[in-house]
């Protein structure tokens, strides 16, 4: 009881603390533009964003049969026009891939929607 006790205001704590963390806007951090309505990508003209969750099954993890929990998020820089955008890539700290930056790099162009999902299931998506 009281290892549950600890456990949940130990929580409580964590989401008090992530609550109070500023934005860099609201901190002085200065920032080209003005936010839209919502503040979000979705604010920005043309640009398309979906996504899809998984969540089937419970209990012990079978390969092949579940349980499942996965999803993908769609951007579409144009919406459903297929015209290219203009494109380049960057990696912060060399960690982690992103398939697709080869011809990015090559045309500067992105043709396409971008697709986040995890690790696991880059090939299918």
């Amino acid at each position: 009881m009281k290892k549950n006790l600890f456990i949940a205001l130990f929580l409580l704590a964590q989401l008090y603390l992530t609550a109070q963390k500023p934005r860099a806007r609201d901190i002085g951090i200065p920032f080209d533009g003005t936010p839209g309505k919502f503040n979000a990508i979705t604010d920005v003209k043309g640009v398309e964003v979906g996504y899809s969750t998984i969540i089937s099954g419970s209990g012990k993890n079978i390969r092949g049969k579940g349980p499942v929990r996965t999803g993908v998020t769609a951007i579409l820089p144009r919406g459903r026009n297929n015209n290219p955008v203009y494109a380049n890539w960057y990696t912060l700290n060399g960690n982690g891939e992103m398939t697709g930056t080869t011809w990015i790099t090559e045309s500067g162009f992105l043709e396409g929607p971008v697709m986040i999902t995890n690790t696991n299931s880059v090939g299918v998506v």
